[in-house]
């Protein structure tokens, strides 16, 4: 089934300068390396024990991400004068995907979503660079320390759901590909390239997953967003993360 991509006469979506893409992805990304390299070290201290820096990382990123969140909405309120849901919906691509061919929304076009997911389980396959325990959630999770930590813990299960959706869903993609991506034209055909580029290199806060998150993350979710105008599509493929992490979690905690 298809229905006519209409947008709404006052939502105009501007091309940002070279200069401010990057101002904007230095706001989202340095606070989230201050965050986990300085900010949760120094949390770290009001915990004890071996999950001591792990708790103090998911309570500092998680304000970094809603952080991320909140930056979103001031620039759209900014730029559009209005936070109302069918401003936001366009302004943020957050709408079923487009058939580039005919201009069209297109369910069907919602099976692009399997390969999104594919690809980025491919990534977690690939070899990285050495990772700390302390600083990888699945590491974390596959450790002594952490499946004691987290059995019967719904406290922090809920904790870590609420980062979950921040991360997939409510920060990071709708940053690069809500916001960034559809205002990347004054990088031409390579704004999609680009946006993958700036992805990988925001993860200062994780440096060990740059390159898979570069070489997978690039065509995984930065393509077919730009491809088929919708940001909705990088949500629901990321967000197989969340559901996959959520699963794990709540098997520690029912242990």
């Amino acid at each position: 089934m298809t229905t006519i991509d209409t947008v709404p006469r006052t939502v105009r979506i501007p091309t940002w300068t070279r200069g401010t893409v990057l101002a904007v992805w230095a706001a989202a990304a340095l606070p989230m390396a201050a965050l986990s390299w300085v900010g949760a070290p120094l949390l770290a201290r009001a915990f004890t024990g071996p999950t001591a820096l792990p708790r103090a990382l998911i309570l500092a990123l998680l304000a970094g991400l809603v952080w991320q969140f909140l930056l979103v909405l001031l620039v759209v309120h900014r730029e559009q004068g209005s936070l109302r849901w069918p401003v936001v919906k366009e302004a943020l691509w957050l709408r079923s995907p487009v058939d580039p061919h005919t201009g069209r929304t297109s369910r069907r076009l919602w099976w692009v979503v399997v390969p999104m997911v594919l690809l980025l389980a491919l990534e977690e396959m690939l070899p990285t660079l050495p990772t700390p325990v302390d600083r990888d959630l699945a590491l974390l999770f596959g450790s002594a320390a952490g499946q004691s930590w987290m059995a019967g813990n719904w406290v922090w299960f809920v904790i870590l759901v609420v980062q979950f959706t921040f991360n997939t869903a409510l920060g990071e993609e709708l940053l690069f590909r809500g916001l960034l991506l559809p205002r990347m034209g004054s990088f031409g055909r390579a704004d999609w390239v680009v946006n993958g580029v700036l992805f990988a290199a925001y993860h200062l806060h994780v440096p060990w997953v740059i390159p898979q998150t570069l070489v997978v993350d690039t065509v995984a979710l930065a393509l077919p967003a730009r491809r088929y105008r919708s940001s909705l599509l990088g949500i629901a493929a990321h967000s197989a993360q969340t559901v996959f992490f959520t699963v794990i979690a709540l098997t520690l905690v029912l242990r």
